[in-house]
């Protein structure tokens, strides 16, 4: 079945523009009830995210797994573990998702696979030096007796990222011990992920999104970190800024040289997104361009904090950077692993605003746009769960819990777990607060001023304005002595301190549109702008005009002139 691009987009490249939603599919949606998402839960729901406007799904990995952590750690890359369902039942999802319009991207797990693996169930039946072991990166110990680890590396999740075996050698897990980490320099593992690119490829996928895309190759020797700080007391980040021995090595773009050929092998634009971090713009740079990757995560967006100058100069470097690579970036402001913006711009009421505001600024700007389950319902973070009930593995290791963004999403209902499953189903695996009920699809669903109803006529717009998502690099108008050009369709106009305001221009001179975000403390006058078409909250009228609120955003229109 073959999908239809945006408007004016060529099939190939619709993941340039493409508003992608990743579904969690743990916490989306339970079709049999057993208090876990499933895909045939994901199929269900299809129909809403159609109706939402997004143009793809990134599916968290269902693969067979222990669950260590939530799926990350991989037994078998190529089945469905059973509590998401059957092979069949992802062919049936992808099937109609595809009816739909709407593309899969779905996770690929290449650093590390899980304990249970038949792989490393192998290497640890095998002698010191065997070819099993060749596979993984074991190593003899350092100190007398080898009881030392071989280096000083640390676990993204806390504590050593070596774990001793009975035989005396240690492995390398630079996330949890149940997650050992692939030698990448091994034939062997380097035809096997190419083989499992091409089973999920040939079963329909639409591309891939490659978890810690950055870490598969180790520096030679396995070297010290060697900054001195204690063992313990390192701060260790899949994303950080320290420049450290397993990440970001040259010899990891061998890989995706391989692998660029054979998505471009199969028809209709098959893409791959990285989830990667280096150094410098440069260095991220390389993993983007013809022969290797098409997409990686801006996670500056993410990171940015509630203000103008936060944002202006996150937006102006991931534009500058998608001309170094001639390729558009990309936007996210939540996602399985961060707290949720909702909770990260503020408490309560304050928080939602902003993310809603949040909202209408990314949408607004150029290249493709990563949303997170749950968001277009202004979830927060749920922060009181038990611990008990939490799973997460780091939370084991260092009292930190992503679990606060994985909650089951509400659909319906007015207790927990409002509509997750079907009637008489089990408990979800975590529970939603009650607050929860006046968020679910169907609470807002109607609503004028609901966050669902605001991102739907938000993707809308998206869809359907001349001037979104594409724009000529520096578009604007050429009248206008508002602001500067930026790369990638954005002009910046002249603004009041604590305001943003960029406009995007529409080619043969159709209306331009202008979003404006209000991070001050004041009201504007946003009357220059054009006429409204819609705002993150009602405008306030005034004698000097049209006013946005504090903690706000509006998209308007104007025709060009000049």
């Amino acid at each position: 079945m073959s999908v239809s691009p945006a408007p004016g987009r060529p099939a190939e490249d619709w993941w340039k523009s493409a508003v992608v939603y990743q579904v969690y599919v743990r916490s989306f949606a339970d079709a049999d009830g057993d208090g876990v998402g499933d895909l045939a839960g994901v199929r269900s729901r299809l129909p809403y995210l159609r109706d939402l406007g997004v143009d793809a799904l990134w599916l968290t990995p269902f693969y067979r797994s222990p669950m260590v952590d939530g799926g990350y750690d991989v037994a078998d890359y190529r089945d469905v573990d059973p509590i998401f369902g059957t092979l069949a039942d992802f062919d049936d999802m992808i099937t109609d998702a595809h009816a739909l319009g709407l593309r899969i991207i779905v996770d690929i797990v290449p650093n590390h696979t899980s304990d249970a693996h038949p792989w490393f169930t192998a290497a640890l039946a095998s002698p010191p030096g065997s070819a099993e072991r060749d596979r993984y990166l074991f190593r003899d110990g350092r100190g007398p007796g080898g009881d030392l680890p071989p280096n000083d590396w640390e676990s993204i999740f806390g504590g050593p990222a070596w774990t001793r075996v009975p035989d005396g050698q240690w492995y390398l897990h630079l996330f949890d011990p149940a997650q050992p980490d692939l030698d990448w320099r091994h034939p062997e593992v380097r035809a096997e992920f190419e083989d499992v690119l091409r089973f999920w490829l040939d079963r329909g996928v639409d591309g891939f999104r490659i978890d810690v895309a950055h870490g598969m190759i180790k520096a030679d020797g396995l070297p010290d970190v060697g900054d001195g700080v204690p063992a313990g007391q390192r701060q260790v980040e899949l994303l950080g800024r320290a420049r450290l021995p397993y990440f970001d090595q040259d010899e990891v773009h061998d890989i995706y040289r391989a692998w660029r050929p054979i998505l471009d092998s199969y028809p209709g634009g098959r893409m791959a997104v990285a989830e990667a971090w280096a150094e410098t713009p440069q260095r991220l740079a390389r993993y983007i361009g013809p022969d290797e990757l098409h997409q990686a995560f801006n996670f500056d967006f993410l990171d940015a904090t509630w203000s103008a100058d936060s944002f202006r100069k996150v937006i102006d470097t991931a534009l500058a950077e998608a001309t170094i690579v001639g390729a558009p970036t990309t936007w996210v402001l939540s996602n399985h692993d961060k707290q949720r913006h909702v909770t990260r711009y503020g408490d309560g009421a304050l928080g939602l605003r902003r993310a809603r505001a949040a909202a209408l600024m990314m949408l607004a700007l150029p290249g493709s746009v990563y949303l997170y389950q749950g968001e277009e319902l202004g979830l927060p973070e749920v922060l009181d769960l038990p611990d008990e009930l939490r799973q997460d593995p780091a939370f084991r290791r260092t009292g930190e819990s992503r679990d606060g963004c994985r909650v089951p999403l509400p659909w319906s209902g007015d207790v927990p777990p409002y509509g997750f499953g079907p009637a008489g189903a089990a408990p979800a695996w975590l529970p939603a607060p009650p607050t929860w009920r006046a968020r679910s699809v169907a609470a807002q669903t109607g609503v004028p001023d609901s966050t669902l109803e605001l991102y739907r006529a938000a993707l809308r717009l998206r869809r359907d304005h001349p001037a979104l998502p594409d724009g000529p690099a520096g578009a604007g108008d050429p009248g206008d002595a508002g602001g500067p050009a930026a790369a990638g369709g954005v002009r910046w106009r002249e603004s009041e301190p604590g305001v943003l305001a960029f406009s995007r221009a529409a080619p043969a001179g159709a209306p331009e549109l202008t979003c404006v975000v209000n991070f001050g403390g004041e009201p504007v006058t946003v009357r220059d702008h054009g006429t409204p078409v819609l705002t993150s909250e009602p405008l306030a009228g005034g004698a000097d005009g049209t006013t946005l609120p504090t903690d706000t955003a509006g998209w308007f229109v104007r025709p060009v002139t000049g």
